[in-house]
């Protein structure tokens, strides 16, 4: 499928894209070419293979969640810009 200019300035202006007349050109070449390769895997007889989720197979990777002593909160608080009382300070975003 060959996309003509127009086409690919609509695309740009969906996506809030100011191009140049060169990026243009070279958009619509590269975008092009990806909708051509888009038909010919339509072309493959994929009716034999089921539909999946993922080729990989599913496994979930998880720790032994152990229970630990907190960090010292003079540790947590060492990079805060600012800090009162135990607690992060922060500017009022309520009046």
């Amino acid at each position: 499928m060959k996309l003509n200019r127009e086409k690919v300035e609509h695309i740009a202006d969906l996506a809030r894209l100011a191009l140049s007349d060169e990026e243009k050109t070279l958009y619509q070449e590269q975008l092009s070419a990806i909708l051509e390769y888009f038909e010919r895997l339509q072309e493959l007889d994929t009716g034999a293979i089921p539909p999946t989720a993922t080729v990989l197979p599913l496994r979930n990777v998880m720790r032994n969640d152990e229970a630990k002593l907190p960090f010292p909160c003079e540790d947590i608080l060492a990079n805060a810009p600012a800090a009162e009382e135990g607690c992060f300070r922060v500017p009022a975003v309520l009046e």
